[in-house]
């Protein structure tokens, strides 16, 4: 191709060199350079169209991994929270149960955490849909636990009243009696020993010998104490707490005073007939909420199960009261 151009002078019949301007020379290179600026950008979007460039496959292989973690988060992630529900339903269903608490409910359980602008710094964030959807869950579960936690917390204390509840309730016989030969006149309705009609009997009868020794049947206080020639006669009664009182009444002696701190198998008094009372023996109640309730059900710590059965087989033959 030849370097230079000429042209053909029709009046001299020969030709001339052509010299282009300054300013066609400008425009000619301004040309070739769009020129080849458009087809490098045709070139490149047809080749970026079918291949990758290396920072394209970078990211890629970047994104799938981090899916991939994403997704074994999110198997982690449900586990956890299947270990949590199987918490709470133990928590709701035997904890609780067991510890005579209310359950949690579920509105507050499963609470979230409110806000609608919360997530807003996340969402310019790439993958966000995935970024803000992990976090809600994570705050959620982390609600859930903060629930959990204090539940138990709650449940420890419990535990401790219960441990304190349990050295505390009514659970031995007032008096020594290893072979069961000393119910007199057990719990309901009986035949009244001075006015032979039938009359609600709201304790149980222990006969035994004027002088013999009457225990506390569980930690308590003692709250009060009657000394009289009529009704039961000389009374003593301890609260327990937790709702519970017991009373033991035509006693001989009392050897406690009110405001005593009392343990269970203290010696609280001795047996005697005073009051209205048809011989000497030991009338005991166990009261909750101050309503009279059966005290055989309150002896399960010295009697094993057999002379617990023996027990209410006597309880149930048909008997006067002594009181």
């Amino acid at each position: 191709m030849p370097k230079n151009k000429y042209r053909f002078n029709h009046e001299t019949l020969s030709f001339i060199k052509v010299r282009p301007s300054l300013k066609e020379k400008f425009f000619k290179g301004i040309t070739y350079l769009m020129a080849t600026i458009v087809i490098t950008i045709v070139y490149y979007s047809i080749y970026t169209s079918f291949f990758d460039t290396p920072k394209e496959r970078g990211l890629k292989r970047e994104r799938k991994e981090l899916l991939s973690q994403f997704d074994t988060l999110n198997r982690k992630y449900n586990r956890v929270e299947a270990v949590l529900k199987d918490i709470q339903q133990r928590d709701a269903n035997i904890y609780r149960t067991i510890f005579e608490a209310e359950p949690i409910p579920l509105s507050i359980r499963s609470a979230g955490i409110g806000g609608t602008d919360r997530y807003s710094e996340l969402e310019d964030l790439s993958n966000s849909e995935l970024v803000v959807e992990a976090t809600k869950k994570l705050s959620a579960l982390s609600k859930q636990v903060d629930v959990q936690k204090k539940s138990f917390d709650e449940i420890f204390e419990l535990a401790k009243n219960k441990e304190t509840m349990v050295r505390c309730i009514p659970n031995i016989q007032p008096i020594s009696n290893k072979d069961l030969t000393r119910v007199a006149s057990p719990f309901g309705v009986r035949i009244h020993p001075f006015y032979k009609v039938l009359k609600m009997h709201s304790g149980m009868d222990f006969t035994a010998p004027t002088g013999t020794e009457v225990y506390a049947t569980g930690d308590g206080v003692v709250f009060d104490i009657d000394r009289s020639k009529r009704g039961y006669g000389n009374t003593v009664i301890i609260d327990h707490g937790f709702g519970y009182k017991t009373l033991y009444a035509h006693l001989s002696e009392i050897l406690v005073r009110p405001g005593n701190k009392i343990r269970r198998g203290t010696v609280v008094g001795l047996v005697g007939s005073t009051g209205m009372s048809l011989a000497p023996h030991l009338h005991y109640e166990v009261r909750l909420n101050d309503n009279p309730i059966d005290p055989i059900n309150f002896y399960f710590n010295d009697l094993t199960p057999a002379e617990y059965s023996k027990l209410i087989e006597i309880s149930s033959q048909p008997t006067q009261s002594f009181d």
